[in-house]
């Protein structure tokens, strides 16, 4: 089984899966059972030879120990390599170690290192990701880490950024993006060609399930929601399906090679992703 590392240097296209784990304030009813279909939805993502990328606090709300979770359920069939625990700057240092340090010890080849919301939670425990990365390297050299640019942003300074040898990472996300937003896709693309940045980079697209207004309004104070577009593609009767499609198909024209697929529904995330896909009609 190949490392995501090594699986985005080969020359095959990406596209992975991003899950969030439950919400830490669940009663233990509830959250048990949205761990077992997190579990389901790993081992089945992962078998069908998808990547996982599970998330730390995405929006703000306490999630539980996803690492912790991870080792004491998934057992020995899903293979390490094929999961990606994310990391934010909302803990404490010596808990950001010691959590590096499990993914090290119980088999995680990688660990994608973030900054998290400023606006809300708890402060971040050093201003910048990168100084996190740096500390981890530091500490578990082994361990590939992941890092993040914003191709909504100034493209020179995100490009600038990824350049440097501070960033202390092997490969980068980004945040959402889609065929909305392919004119600052390109200009992102541009400039990470004009100066030769080598770090493969994957893509986020979000699964919009549909075009309630309130949730997009909730969502946009984490992600750039092109609201009027989504309501228009909905009420022209695309599905939830072919509107994430459209986003792959389209970057991918733009010269975009790797993705991660955001807000899956954990009980069908395999399934959902699969449909995605067949939708984009593309050769890997």
């Amino acid at each position: 089984m190949h490392t995501l590392i090594e699986q985005l240097g080969s020359g095959a296209r990406v596209i992975a899966a991003e899950l969030r784990p439950p919400r830490a304030e669940l009663e233990a009813a509830a959250s048990r059972d949205a761990w077992i279909d997190t579990y389901h939805a790993v081992r089945t993502l992962t078998r069908d030879g998808t990547f996982v990328f599970l998330t730390d606090s995405a929006v703000g709300s306490k999630e539980e120990d996803n690492l912790r979770h991870l080792v004491i359920n998934l057992g020995a069939d899903v293979p390490r390599s094929s999961v990606v625990p994310f990391l934010t700057c909302k803990h404490s240092i010596d808990y950001s170690l010691s959590y590096a340090d499990r993914a090290r010890d119980h088999g995680f080849k990688a660990l994608v290192v973030l900054g998290g919301d400023k606006r809300i939670g708890p402060a971040r425990c050093v201003e910048h990701a990168w100084q996190l990365r740096e500390q981890i390297r530091q500490r578990v050299p082994d361990l590939t880490l992941g890092g993040w640019a914003n191709p909504h942003a100034d493209a020179a300074a995100q490009v600038n950024h990824l350049m440097q040898d501070r960033v202390h990472a092997e490969f980068y996300l980004t945040q959402i993006v889609s065929h909305h937003s392919r004119d600052a896709v390109e200009r992102f693309l541009a400039e990470t060609s004009r100066r030769g940045l080598a770090l493969p980079g994957m893509f986020g697209i979000f699964y919009y399930r549909s075009a309630n207004a309130r949730t997009l309004a909730a969502l946009q104070d984490f992600l750039p929601v092109p609201a009027e577009a989504l309501s228009r593609e909905f009420g022209e009767g695309a599905t939830a399906e072919e509107i994430c499609a459209r986003s792959i198909r389209a970057l991918m024209q733009a010269g975009v090679r790797h993705f991660y697929v955001s807000n899956l529904p954990l009980a069908r995330a395999a399934v959902t992703l699969n449909r995605i896909l067949s939708a984009v009609q593309f050769e890997v």
